[in-house]
């Protein structure tokens, strides 16, 4: 059981990792651009919370046996910091300010997170509380993909929603939610329980539309500008190649910075 445990921890470090380093090819439009364009820095920040409290809670005196929650989680925490601080230097002035002022949230958030179940919190309650905590922002995150999934519907085209991401967020979430079972805790088989659905789901949409083409067209200009330019899922974000182009766009438009 505990080597089964071991290699289903190692396999979602692995997926998990894909997913964090997706946005890279964004990130390397946005250096060569040195503009932020009309992207949203809101998920990456989002995602930095979440991999900060999930990483705390995967620590020994948080809840034992779960450190590789901790590896792929501090891994991701650093690169989603990376992903903010490129976005803060290339943004415009007032996109700038709020996502400073953001970052500033997220960070105090997760201070006042793990002061208090350091100082306030032992055993099972502290537990409790910092579980609590990674299992809401966990499920925030992973249910980022609901818009591009309702686009797909829309369109009956899976032009915006690529196989290999929506495969490695099944399987990411599939991963931990095993991990989680054999570990006997819910607060990573909850999370990851819903992650593995939405991805399952998304496969199923992608099955059902693939061999659609044009659909697109059908969308009307408005719609197109709203999700044209990139997909992110941040581990919480997905992406996906533009109509003509292969550029990542921010699925969470409506919060666009």
């Amino acid at each position: 059981m505990q080597i089964a445990h071991f290699i289903f921890g190692i396999f979602g470090n692995a997926t998990a990792l894909f997913l964090f380093l997706a946005p890279v090819v964004t990130f390397t439009r946005i250096i060569k651009k040195k503009s932020t364009e009309d992207f949203s820095g809101v998920p990456y920040n989002m995602t930095l919370l979440n991999c900060l409290l999930s990483a705390w809670y995967g620590m020994p005196f948080v809840s034992p046996n779960n450190i590789l929650v901790s590896t792929i989680n501090g891994t991701g925490a650093v690169i989603e910091a990376i992903y903010v601080i490129i976005f803060i230097i290339y943004a415009p002035k007032k996109p700038r300010k709020r996502m400073s002022g953001l970052l500033v949230l997220v960070l105090s958030l997760f201070t006042m997170v793990a002061l208090v179940s350091l100082f306030a919190l032992h055993g099972h309650h502290r537990r409790f509380f910092c579980g609590m905590a990674a299992t809401i922002f966990s499920i925030c995150m992973y249910g980022s993909p609901l818009s591009i999934m309702r686009l797909v519907v829309k369109t009956k085209s899976v032009e915006f929603m690529p196989f290999f991401l929506s495969l490695f967020t099944f399987l990411c979430g599939t991963s931990w939610f095993i991990f989680g079972l054999l570990g006997s805790d819910l607060f990573v088989t909850v999370p990851n329980g819903c992650g593995s659905a939405l991805g399952a789901i998304q496969l199923i949409l992608y099955a059902i539309y693939r061999n659609n083409k044009g659909g697109v067209e059908q969308v009307d200009e408005k719609a197109t500008n709203k999700y044209g330019d990139s997909i992110e899922m941040n581990h919480a974000n997905i992406y996906s190649n533009n109509n003509n182009k292969s550029h990542l766009v921010n699925v969470d438009v409506d919060d666009k910075v």
